[in-house]
C-alpha cells in the first residue's frame, strides 16, 4: 500500500508586481496555512517519508513552514507540470508515503483524475493554495501507479483549520 500527500503550495505574494514568478514567497497566510497544514499532517500521523517539491520559492517556503522531518527532492519538472507529468515523476517515487508540492492547474487535474472518488468538499474543484488530498493506493511500488486507482482518505484547506484572511 502507498500513500499520496498531494499539496498545492500555500497562499503567495503579489506584494512585488515585477517579482518573477518562480521566486515569489508566501505571504502571512501563506505561511499560516503551511504550519498549520504541518501540523494536520503531524496529528493525523502522516509524515511523508518522501517529499517531492517544485524548486518555485513558494513550495520550498511551504515544505519548509511544514515543519516536518526529512529530506527534500527539489525538482524544476513539477514547477507549473501538467497532471502527465506529475504522474511521471510519482512513478519513480520510492517512499510508501510521499509528499508532492506543486502548482495549479497541473496538482488539481493530478488530484482530480488519481481517483474515482470526490471528497464532498466545495473547493476540491478549485483546488485552492494550500489544498492537500490524501490518496491510498493498492500498489506496491508506484511505478505501477495507474489514473482512477486511488482511494480518497481525506481532503483538507487551511480554512478548513481555522486559518483565515487576516
Amino acid at each position: 500500500m502507498k500513500t499520496l500527500l498531494l499539496m498545492r503550495h500555500a497562499k503567495s505574494s503579489w506584494a512585488e508586481p515585477g517579482r518573477d514568478d518562480h521566486s515569489r514567497p508566501l505571504n502571512g497566510r501563506g505561511r499560516r496555512g503551511a504550519e498549520a497544514l504541518g501540523r494536520w499532517i503531524r496529528d493525523n500521523d502522516l509524515v511523508p517519508d518522501e517529499v517531492l517539491c517544485s524548486d518555485a520559492a513558494r513550495t520550498r517556503e511551504t515544505w519548509r513552514r511544514l515543519d516536518l522531518p526529512g529530506e527534500v527532492t527539489l525538482d524544476r519538472a513539477l514547477y507549473h507540470a501538467e497532471g502527465a507529468a506529475l504522474m511521471a515523476r510519482l512513478q519513480q517515487a520510492t517512499g510508501d508515503r510521499v509528499l508532492m508540492i506543486a502548482h495549479n492547474p497541473g496538482i488539481a487535474e493530478f488530484a482530480s483524475r488519481l481517483t474515482p472518488d470526490r471528497p464532498e468538499h466545495p473547493r476540491f474543484a478549485q483546488y485552492p493554495t494550500g489544498a492537500t488530498t490524501v490518496l491510498h493506493f493498492p500498489i506496491a511500488e508506484w511505478a505501477a501507479l495507474e489514473w482512477n486507482t486511488g482511494r480518497l482518505a481525506s481532503f483538507v484547506i487551511p480554512a478548513d483549520l481555522g486559518v483565515t484572511r487576516t
